[in-house]
């Protein structure tokens, strides 16, 4: 019933998604907000930066609960594991880097892209974690160990977003080229290519039943 937004004026704000109405603007960041994440239990949200910084929010008072720093460059994707006890944060400075959501202490880091990484999303199980990167791949990385397990490239240009289905069975992921791609995420076969977008998609997300898939883009 609500939504978050980060936006380039500093700022995130919730709304109601029945009334269309704000219910609270977020003030904390000293540069553009470039993501925003959701807790799976509602109570919390993640907002990461052009100042370098992550920050945890209560999502029903718009209280600031903590700040994490540790990335070099602009934080450009944030993401809450599935129970909620981890935060990953894609920057760029071209490292991933896992966090505990409630403490607010660096678990890893992960190394491995050469490029800035745009954006990073938790499998089902939570002991995975998949990254897009303007050096043109896909990462799928275990996040107990902090190893690269698999590598998808892709063709000439950066990942801009990615996106699991709910089951866990199938990855989307959109290209500066303004096409989707939808892989099996046991295989790492390319299944469907998606074409409508005539600029650069910029953001994914499957509907709770994994049916539909929804993206935005430059396009308008």
């Amino acid at each position: 019933k609500r939504l978050a937004s980060g936006s380039a004026d500093k700022t995130i704000k919730l709304w109601d998604t029945v009334t269309g109405r704000e219910l609270l603007t977020l003030k904390g960041h000293s540069g553009g907000v470039w993501s925003v994440a959701c807790s799976p239990d509602g109570k919390r949200l993640a907002s990461g930066g052009a100042d370098k910084t992550i920050k945890i929010w209560d999502a029903t008072t718009g209280k600031e609960l903590f700040t994490l720093k540790g990335h070099l460059y602009a934080v450009n994707s944030v993401a809450f594991s599935p129970a909620g006890k981890r935060l990953a944060s894609g920057s760029a400075d071209n490292t991933i880097k896992l966090w505990d959501a409630v403490t607010g202490k660096e678990l890893l880091a992960l190394k491995g892209h050469s490029h800035e990484v745009l954006s990073v999303a938790f499998l089902p199980d939570g002991k995975r974690l998949i990254s897009g990167s303007l050096d043109k791949t896909i990462k799928l990385w275990d996040t107990v160990t902090g190893k690269d397990l698999l590598t998808l490239k892709w063709s000439s240009h950066g990942v801009h977003s990615i996106a699991f289905s709910p089951d866990g069975k199938r990855l989307a992921s959109a290209s500066g080229d303004g096409t989707i791609d939808l892989w099996d995420a046991v295989t790492g076969r390319e299944a469907l290519t998606l074409k409508g977008h005539s600029g650069s998609v910029y953001h994914l997300a499957f509907s709770p039943d994994g049916n539909r898939l929804a993206s935005g883009g430059k396009d308008k």
